[in-house]
């Protein structure tokens, strides 16, 4: 076994046992806190509600410890034992070429599909269900699934073709036409999703005229934002956690509101939450995300273009050397360095999410949206006391007294 070997399994083990460490401080420290209110949140959060939240993120960590410790142990049998049961099954079906590379990538994708389907069913069916979340019936989580199964197929499976063809054309600089072609799908992807995919799973209706809607209107003149309507989205025949977004660029923007944020917030606050998203907007942090984006897939291509200039990868862990092979051990292998990457991207996107309170105190003032984050942080059971380096690692918002306090100082 070559060092390369050896590093990328110990890069594995090592990654799964922080995130188990990281969890367990994060049990440890929500369970410490559970029977006493943070003093700033005394008025606004009873002793049931904060203790409700404890048990709902002590339900949610003790399910992602497991996972964690699932993931990384399939991650580890990919490599040793899976993946040439996989290649010889597909060899026996495809012949050599692009079709037989594609197809192992779609069959590893489909077997991890279906071996991680009972951590979707027991998060969605008991966990969300046992703390009043779910509205998912069974019939409709099978329908998402298939549609889901589908786009992913529509959208992978050409995009693999193109990927296998270029490696083969050009053996020296497919990865730069590789790495510029998946940014420019990602850019489309933003403007046809909001118009082509998003309706296949809600149903999308402009809001009713009133004294709301035109006070939103009122708003987005004052930001100066101009959008192609306001829509709501029917979110509650899945789940009743709330939000709004904006979508799109250009002309093609569009905002829309969860029907449950609508149910449960004041005129005040839905303003408040509708000008922090229109602060990302104004600091242009959907264009620093796309260049973020960007950076991390160039060093990923330049990655792959390594792991198929030096041939024998796949050789290394006992496989042939097929493309598809070294694709999925390439990405497997990078699932840990995305994981020891994330306190740095957690900190540019809590940085842009300060900002656009900031945006959102200024256009509606402070009281409106500290009054939305302390509600919204009751009604989706988000706990008021995560353990910082947790935080670090999985916090890709600052949690909502950082938030409050923030608000308060600026």
């Amino acid at each position: 076994m070559n060092l390369v070997v050896l590093a990328i399994f110990a890069a594995i083990i090592l990654s799964g046992a922080l995130d188990i460490y990281l969890e367990r401080r994060q049990a440890h420290a929500v369970a410490a806190h559970r029977d006493r209110v943070p003093a700033e949140f005394a008025d606004q959060v009873s002793l049931d509600e904060h203790r409700r939240a404890a048990d709902y993120t002590l339900a949610r960590t003790r399910l992602a410890m497991a996972q964690t410790g699932f993931d990384t142990l399939l991650a580890v049998l990919w490599l040793a034992l899976l993946l040439g049961p996989v290649y010889r099954l597909v060899a026996g079906i495809i012949p050599p070429g692009l079709s037989r590379s594609v197809a192992i990538v779609v069959a590893v994708g489909a077997v991890s599909y279906f071996l991680h389907l009972p951590f979707t069913l027991i998060r969605t069916f008991r966990l969300e269900a046992r703390f009043g979340f779910n509205r998912t019936t069974p019939a409709l989580f099978l329908l998402d699934q298939v549609k889901s199964g589908a786009l992913q197929l529509a959208l992978a499976v050409p995009l693999l073709y193109g990927f296998f063809a270029l490696q083969r054309a050009l053996p020296n600089l497919w990865w730069l036409f590789g790495w510029a072609g998946l940014m420019a799908v990602m850019i489309a992807m933003i403007v046809i999703y909001p118009a082509f995919i998003a309706p296949l799973f809600n149903k999308f209706t402009l809001m009713a005229e009133g004294a709301m809607k035109a006070n939103i209107e009122a708003l987005l003149k004052k930001c100066g934002f101009e959008s192609r309507g306001l829509f709501v989205m029917d979110a509650s025949k899945r789940s009743v956690h709330g939000n709004a977004y904006f979508s799109g660029f250009g002309k093609a923007k569009r905002i829309v509101f969860f029907d449950t944020l609508l149910e449960k917030h004041t005129g005040e606050e839905i303003l408040s939450v509708l000008a922090h998203e229109l602060g990302h907007y104004k600091f242009g942090h959907v264009f620093q995300r796309i260049g973020e984006t960007a950076i991390l897939a160039f060093l990923a291509f330049a990655v792959l273009h390594w792991a198929f200039a030096a041939g024998g990868l796949a050789q290394a862990f006992g496989l042939p050397d097929d493309p598809g092979l070294v694709l999925m051990i390439v990405l497997i292998a990078l699932g840990p360095v995305s994981h020891l990457i994330s306190p740095l991207t957690n900190f540019l996107s809590r940085r842009a999410e300060f900002q656009a309170d900031d945006f959102a105190k200024t256009m509606v003032g402070g009281e409106p949206m500290i009054a939305a984050l302390t509600k919204l942080s009751r009604d989706n059971l988000a706990t008021l006391t995560p353990d910082r380096l947790y935080m670090l690692f999985n916090y890709s918002h600052p949690p909502v007294p950082e938030r409050i306090a923030h608000l308060k100082g600026a």
